[in-house]
C-alpha cells in the first residue's frame, strides 16, 4: 500500500485525507443504499438532502445572508470570465477590472465580445510585486461590475485589503483563497472559485451571488450559464457534478470539525510564516514580492542558482515532497500551502530547504 507523501500542487491540489478516507469507505455502499453516490439521480430525495446539508454547512462556514444565492456550477473559474459579463452587464457597455497578474488578465481579455473591459489599475510595469493601493483604484461610476482577484496563484501575489468601490459591486475571483480564513461576504456582489484548490475536486465551480444582481442576463446566455435560471432551480437545471457536491460536502463538514475558517486562517498563517521565514533567512532562496502582498496560499520563491533547479526538485521529489515547479511562465518554486496541506508538510520542506542549501551553497 502506497503513502500519501506532501503535495503543494497549486491545483488540482491535495485533498483532506480524512475526506478522501471517508469517501473511499463510502464509494461502493453510499448511505447503506448498495450503491455508489455517483450512481444515483440527482433528483433523488437522499442526494437532494445532501446537497441542502452541504449549501447549509457552507453557508454556516462563511456567514452567507439570506440574500445571496450559492450556486454550484460547471465550468471552472476560466468559464466565469465570460459569464460574469453575460449574467451582469444588462443594459451597460463596460466594467473596472484591477490586473495583478495572469488570471486577472485572462478575465480582461475574455470580457472583449461582451463589453469593455476599463483596465483601472495595474502592477504589471512593477512586475507584479505588489497590489494596487485603494488611492491608485480609479472606478468609473457606470461600470457594471470591479472585477478582481484577491490571489494571483501563479505569482503568488496577494491583496491586502478588499477594494472599496461604493454602489459598484466588486466581483472577486477566490479560486485560491476561499475557505481559507473568514470574509464578509456583504463587501461582495459575486464571489466565485473553481473547486479544485480548498473546497473540493477539480470539475465544480462555486458562484456566490447577491439577489439583486440576478435577472440581467443577456439573450444569448446558455441557460445552464444563466445564474438567475439556475438559481431558481436550486443549481439543478441541467445534470450537476454530482460527485464533486458530495466531496465539496464532505470538505465542508472537515472545516467545521477542524473549528471553522477562523482556526483555519491561524493554521494557515503559521504554515505561510514559518515557509516565508525560511525564505528570508536564507542565501540561496529568495522571494520579491513586496512583504504585505504575499500570498499566504501559493509561496513563490527562486534559487540564486538556476542551475540547481532540477536537481532542487528531484531531491525533493524523493523526499516525499511533490509539485514545487513554479508556473512555466515564471519559473523557480512555488509551495501552494491550501487547507488540506498539513502543518507537518511545511515543516519538512522547510528542513528539506535548509538541508539543501547547506550541501549545495557553502
Amino acid at each position: 500500500m502506497s503513502t500519501r507523501q506532501f503535495n503543494f500542487c497549486a491545483g488540482p491540489a491535495a485533498l483532506p485525507t480524512a475526506v478522501l478516507e471517508r469517501a473511499q469507505a463510502e464509494l461502493l455502499d453510499w448511505q447503506g443504499r448498495g450503491l455508489s453516490v455517483m450512481e444515483i439521480s440527482h433528483r433523488h430525495p437522499a442526494y437532494m438532502a445532501m446537497v441542502q446539508e452541504a449549501e447549509s454547512k457552507l453557508r454556516q462556514l462563511m456567514g452567507i445572508p439570506d440574500n445571496y444565492k450559492v450556486l454550484f456550477m460547471q465550468g471552472g473559474a476560466t468559464a466565469q470570465f465570460a459569464l460574469l459579463p453575460m449574467n451582469l452587464l444588462g443594459t451597460k457597455t463596460h466594467a473596472d477590472y484591477i490586473d495583478t497578474g495572469i488570471w486577472s488578465a485572462k478575465a480582461i481579455a475574455a470580457m472583449a465580445p461582451y463589453g469593455a473591459a476599463s483596465e483601472i489599475a495595474s502592477s504589471a510595469s512593477g512586475g507584479y510585486l505588489n497590489v494596487p493601493s485603494q488611492g491608485q483604484l480609479k472606478f468609473n461610476k457606470d461600470a457594471a461590475y470591479v472585477h478582481y482577484c484577491p490571489n494571483e496563484t501563479i505569482g503568488g501575489l496577494a491583496f491586502d485589503y478588499v477594494p472599496n468601490t461604493g454602489a459598484v459591486p466588486l466581483i472577486a475571483d477566490m479560486s485560491s483563497t476561499i475557505l481559507s480564513e473568514p470574509i464578509d461576504v456583504t463587501q461582495f456582489g459575486v464571489i466565485y472559485a473553481g473547486a479544485q484548490k480548498n473546497i473540493g475536486p477539480a470539475g465544480l465551480t462555486l458562484v456566490i451571488v447577491r439577489e439583486d444582481l440576478l435577472g440581467s442576463a443577456s439573450k444569448t446566455t446558455p441557460n445552464p450559464f444563466n445564474y438567475a435560471l439556475q438559481a431558481a432551480n436550486d443549481s439543478m437545471l441541467n445534470t450537476p457534478p454530482t460527485y464533486g457536491w458530495y466531496l465539496a460536502g464532505l470538505v465542508f463538514d472537515w472545516l467545521l470539525q477542524q473549528g471553522g475558517l477562523g482556526v483555519m486562517a491561524e493554521k494557515n498563517a503559521v504554515k505561510a510564516n514559518r515557509l516565508y521565514q525560511a525564505i528570508d533567512e536564507s542565501r540561496l532562496y529568495s522571494n520579491n514580492i513586496v512583504i504585505a502582498n504575499r500570498s499566504k496560499m501559493n509561496v513563490t520563491f527562486i534559487l540564486e542558482d538556476e542551475a540547481l533547479n532540477a536537481e532542487f526538485l528531484q531531491q525533493a521529489q524523493a523526499n516525499g515532497l511533490l509539485n514545487l515547479k513554479g508556473h512555466r511562465s515564471v519559473g523557480g518554486m512555488r509551495a501552494s500551502i491550501y487547507n488540506a496541506v498539513p502543518e507537518a508538510a511545511v515543516f519538512a520542506l522547510v528542513a528539506f530547504m535548509k538541508d539543501f542549501e547547506t550541501r549545495h551553497w557553502a
